[in-house]
């Protein structure tokens, strides 16, 4: 079996799909990669051939103020890029490289509209993987009308109600309390843990460990939100672990306590065993990467689906949700300070952890993709 993964955006987009698409490799078959040109090095890193469906980017993204939360500019996001922008081009490139791949199957996350596109005019079968956590923010109703216009261009029948969407499966590597019930899962999603669970090893040395990250693609859109929070968590006796991003430098924080580190990136994989608070802007990846470790969250939304996921943390016990305009060094100290004191997020955090664990693994996706190729 030939497998194509594909995905539109980032870190975010790529990574939910590693742990399937390793876990189908080991099973014997060939697997390949399809992103954009930014993302190539990513994609070889994790151990995959990578093909480029666009030119990679150039120049370093600038810094930017720190906008007000908008839950429109990110609905108008998804409809007018992802939706009406990207789909039209990803749709072309997935078409010229499956035509020359020639895979069984394509395996895309739930935003790559283009992919699925692409899978439906090749009659191959397509599975969705979902990296919007909570699922409030991808409603069929603000995408219809762009992607009835793709749809139209390559002479697929009509759609109305967006069964693309649901693919012939759905891979949701999110536990299943988390997900918003407004949005629950169609009838083909199959639920799936690709993340560690290890139990978090208590007792560090040092005190309490705190992470601390805005993602990479919020990161530079941040204004003074690092040197804010850092400013309060500088102030515990814990120790902070900040990561920035490759497009923000650490020296622009300035000077730092000495039990506060400034990074540009380290994998959260090797924090979150001994992690005992996990600040963030609620980006999927690092929530559910938090919960899976039983490691509670202190949530700063800043755009994209990040509400609603703080919502769904906050609605667990899992989590506290703060406005990122008006969060000051004070807050951010006392928040954390309660958060960290009060055992009650970190068993409700548990709970998650233990929910994950008793999700089967990557490997339980082979059989079903297996199966979609003969149909």
């Amino acid at each position: 079996m030939r497998v194509l993964f594909t995905f539109v955006g980032g870190p975010g987009h790529l990574l939910p799909l590693v742990p399937i698409a390793r876990a189908v490799a080991a099973a014997g078959h060939v697997v390949a990669f399809a992103g954009s040109g930014s993302m190539t090095q990513a994609i070889e890193t994790c151990g995959f051939r990578a093909f480029a469906t666009e030119p990679a980017s150039t120049g370093v993204r600038p810094r930017r103020p720190l906008p007000k939360l908008d839950n429109e500019r990110a609905a108008w996001e998804l409809t007018e890029i992802f939706a009406r922008s990207e789909a039209p081009r990803r749709a072309k490139a997935i078409l010229e490289l499956a035509r020359e791949w020639e895979p069984d199957v394509i395996v895309g996350d739930e935003v790559d509209f283009g992919s699925m596109v692409a899978a439906e005019r090749l009659s191959i079968p397509h599975a969705g993987v979902l990296v919007l956590a909570a699922g409030g923010l991808l409603r069929k109703e603000i995408v219809v009308e762009p992607l009835r216009e793709l749809r139209d261009t390559y002479g697929l029948p009509s759609d109305p109600e967006l069964a693309m969407l649901d693919s012939d499966l759905v891979l949701s590597p999110v536990p299943p309390s988390f997900r918003d019930p407004d949005f629950p899962l169609p009838a083909t999603a199959h639920a799936i843990r690709t993340c560690d669970v290890t139990p978090r090893r208590p007792g560090r040395p040092d005190g309490p460990l705190v992470y601390f990250t805005l993602g990479t693609e919020f990161n530079t859109e941040s204004g003074d939100l690092f040197s804010r929070v850092l400013a309060g968590l500088g102030q515990l006796p814990v120790t902070t672990v900040a990561t920035v991003g490759v497009h923000v430098d650490p020296a622009e924080l300035g000077p730092q306590p000495p039990n506060v580190r400034v990074r540009q990136y380290v994998p959260q994989g090797e924090l979150l065993p001994t992690c005992d608070l996990v600040v963030s802007h609620g980006g999927s990846g690092t929530v559910i990467g938090a919960l899976a470790h039983g490691v509670p969250c202190l949530l700063i939304p800043l755009g994209a689906d990040q509400p609603h996921n703080a919502a769904r943390c906050a609605a667990l016990g899992a989590g506290e949700v703060f406005d990122p305009l008006s969060l000051t060094p004070e807050t951010m100290r006392s928040a954390a300070s309660a958060m960290l004191s009060d055992p009650r997020y970190r068993q409700a955090a548990e709970a998650v952890r233990r929910e994950v664990a008793d999700l089967p693994g990557p490997e339980s996706a082979v059989p079903l993709l297996e199966r979609l190729t003969k149909r």
